[in-house]
């Protein structure tokens, strides 16, 4: 009599270096654990050894985000079905301890229950290509602060003789450019009234060239986002900036959303009940994707000021004894509706053109 081959299920710690796999059968029995390298040819033998076990069903993958994100592009490629898990909850590490092993075995028995269904972002497409592009410019942004507050301190600490120089220009911006116009003699940064100009020009060089970068990386999303979410960036309120958040937090294959509210729970503006006795009301959502959450928020607040229905329903709600903080949760709520409509209809249109001939 043939034997069956038993399903095998696949977990994945992932680490910056080695990927930690655990195999099970269908009954949870552990087959075994291994640990790999984190490289193409690491890659192969992984997907080898656990599909040595029987006939592979499904892998668990830890941080399909970021240490496994190369893993799964590459399970993807070989028609792989991948899992996102999450990782354990500090209990659960107190109750069974921490080890890669363990974690790696852990991952694959929550893919085996069905605990962990959701399915990891597409991390080769042109939103990828945004989420990289936004983390450099938030990079530089967060630079040219640093770079401003520094220079703004500075000057107020300066020689007299050089604040007073620097205290007609009235804004940030033209003292930048005043800083940049120093002369400081490299020969007397023994003098503080030098060293402080050579500081200063510093500072403001860097400034300009900051904003020289964040300027061409706008350029380059402006193109990426209105190619990606033409729909989206035409719905009133929302700009490149927040186009491009909230297509990066939902990732390119928006069908592993179950749906708008799914989108809206992704987002933190799903409502929270907390009702007791004959009191009937919801409170903020303070999980979820926080940057995706503002940018809805940023929207919300956009409406309230431009759209005429917006400031109606605001009212109706305001004399319904709704507070401005529930009433902008409600607008959220709306908003993440139209935003995931108008995503899945764009992101569609990019799928199917990219399997056009």
């Amino acid at each position: 009599m043939k034997e069956i081959a038993p399903v095998v299920t696949g977990g994945v710690d992932s680490h910056a270096d080695t990927h930690e796999a655990a195999a099970l059968d269908e009954r949870g029995r552990l087959l075994g654990t291994r640990k790999f390298a984190t490289t193409s040819a690491g890659y192969a033998q992984l997907l080898g050894w656990l599909e040595s076990f029987g006939e592979l069903d499904v892998i668990g993958v830890e941080s399909t985000g970021s240490y496994a994100a190369g893993l799964v592009r590459y399970l993807r490629l070989k028609e792989v079905r991948v899992v996102e898990v999450n990782q354990p909850h500090a209990h659960t590490r107190r109750r069974k301890g921490k080890s890669d092993p363990i974690d790696a075995e852990m991952a694959a028995r929550r893919a085996l229950a069905g605990e962990a269904s959701a399915i990891p972002k597409l991390t080769n497409g042109i939103v990828e290509s945004i989420r990289q592009l936004r983390v450099a410019r938030e990079s530089a942004i967060k630079s040219r602060s640093a770079a401003m507050v520094q220079l703004s301190e500075l000057i107020i600490t300066a020689p007299q003789d050089l604040r007073e120089q620097l205290s007609h220009c009235k804004t940030l911006r033209g003292k930048v450019s005043l800083c940049r116009r120093l002369r400081p003699d490299l020969a007397e940064l023994e003098q503080t009234s030098h060293a402080a100009r050579l500081a200063l020009r510093s500072l403001a060089k860097r400034i300009e060239g900051l904003e020289e970068e964040i300027a061409d990386l706008d350029k380059h999303l402006d193109r990426l986002v209105a190619t990606a979410a033409p729909r989206t960036t035409q719905l009133l309120g929302i700009s490149t900036g927040h186009a491009g958040q909230l297509l990066v937090s939902a990732g390119q294959n928006i069908e592993r959303l179950r749906g708008e509210s799914s989108f809206a729970a992704l987002c933190g503006a799903s409502p929270i009940p907390v009702s007791s006795g004959r009191r009937n009301r919801h409170r903020l959502n303070y999980g979820g994707d926080r940057q995706a959450n503002r940018a809805l928020h940023m929207i919300a607040v956009c409406r309230l000021r431009y759209c005429q229905r917006t400031r109606a329903y605001a009212q109706r709600r305001t004399t319904e004894g709704k507070t401005k903080r529930e009433i902008i949760r409600c607008l959220k709520r709306y908003i993440a509706r139209e935003v995931y409509n108008a995503l899945q209809a764009d992101l569609t249109d990019l799928k199917n053109l990219a399997h056009t001939p």
